[in-house]
């Protein structure tokens, strides 16, 4: 017990804060002195307007956060309260902006989180398990619908309009994005296949595939992974349709409303007519290449790769500035809100049970 404790705390611990703001200024430094220019700063126009979008752009983070709140209750068939929903996101969050999103982000702490949350462990692994699930369900729904529906060129053509190279650089993302896609929904089905045919079946075959020599490494992780398909299997048998409805109703209205906070940035400071569903798309292809981002929740590469995508929506030279805006919105807030509240939580939930234990 107490060694789980120590790898948990080992993750989330506040220190790691500083790494992914580091880099994300950093980029936003570098974008900055690469394309400063004071008059695009001095025609900055603020209106009531401004304020508006910008507060609608905060109400956006507030409704996909409620949303994973709704989600992760009807997930533990409401085990959880309203605030310890709240605890368990923010901590969830705060573990994904501190994790590479290509290790899965803050995925192997949110069941030790729900568990010491007094959810028990079949349960915790089951609502997580279909928590990812059902985000992978969105992003495979998603990704060839804003493809097909917006079309490559105005997906990816005007993509670094400077760049001298401009076709090869548009077709790097092109590839980029339907790699780690077809990566992702392979995944996604091997999750599916696990948890509603036949879980024994993957198990074993994550056993003998990771008894190789050269992977031989992995094998207890395979082994648990095996162990943690068949009980969440089991947890999903005899579920009602409001479980699977409402669920899948919370993931697509999180996802929803994150995609579009940049939406409403962008309403905030232009007064031309934009394509909104065309800037939603980027964001979805945006969101789905970070996932393979080896950095600290994307930090940095988000930031560039705003410059990339949506800098001919922004007004002349100011990408980087408002890649910046876009995550004090929707990242810094979660590093933030994790160092408050983390420490009592640990407290709460980690240290005094260790010492009760103890104390047996």
């Amino acid at each position: 017990m107490q060694t789980d404790n120590e790898e948990v705390v080992k993750h989330i611990r506040l220190g790691k804060i500083i790494w992914p703001v580091l880099i994300g200024l950093a980029a936003v430094v570098y974008l900055i002195s690469n394309n400063f220019s004071r008059e695009a700063y001095s025609q900055i126009n603020w209106t009531w307007n401004s304020t508006f979008w910008i507060s609608m752009s905060v109400l956006m983070m507030v409704v996909r956060d409620l949303a994973y709140m709704i989600r992760i209750r009807v997930l533990t068939d409401l085990h959880l309260s309203w605030r310890n929903s709240f605890f368990v996101i923010m901590i969830w969050e705060f573990a994904s902006a501190v994790a590479p999103a290509i290790l899965g982000g803050g995925f192997i702490f949110a069941i030790f989180i729900l568990n010491r949350e007094k959810v028990n462990m079949g349960k915790s692994i089951t609502a997580i398990m279909v928590t990812t699930f059902l985000d992978g369900i969105f992003l495979a729904i998603m990704a060839p619908l804003v493809f097909y529906w917006v079309g490559p060129e105005s997906l990816f053509s005007n993509i670094n309009q400077d760049s001298l190279n401009q076709i090869d650089f548009g077709k790097g993302f092109y590839y980029s994005f339907w790699t780690i896609y077809f990566v992702i929904l392979a995944y996604k089905l091997f999750v599916a296949y696990a948890l509603f045919f036949n879980p024994r079946l993957v198990k074993w075959l994550l056993i003998k595939l990771f008894s190789m020599p050269w992977l031989r490494k992995w094998k207890y992780n395979a082994l648990v992974t095996g162990n943690q398909l068949v009980i969440a299997s089991g947890g999903l048998k005899n579920k009602t349709f409001n479980y699977w409805f409402v669920s899948t109703l919370a993931t697509f209205a999180s996802w929803t409303a994150r995609y579009t906070v940049v939406n409403c940035l962008l309403m905030a400071f232009h007064n031309v007519n934009l394509d909104h569903f065309v800037i939603y798309a980027r964001q979805v292809v945006m969101g789905i290449i970070m996932l393979g981002s080896p950095t600290p929740g994307g930090s940095g590469i988000a930031e560039l790769m705003f410059a990339d995508f949506l800098g001919e929506f922004t007004p002349d030279k100011l990408e980087a500035s408002l890649g910046l805006l876009w995550r004090l919105i929707s990242y810094y807030p979660y590093l933030l809100i994790g160092a408050i509240i983390i420490p009592r939580w640990l407290r709460r939930r980690v240290f005094s049970s260790s010492q009760q234990v103890k104390a047996e």
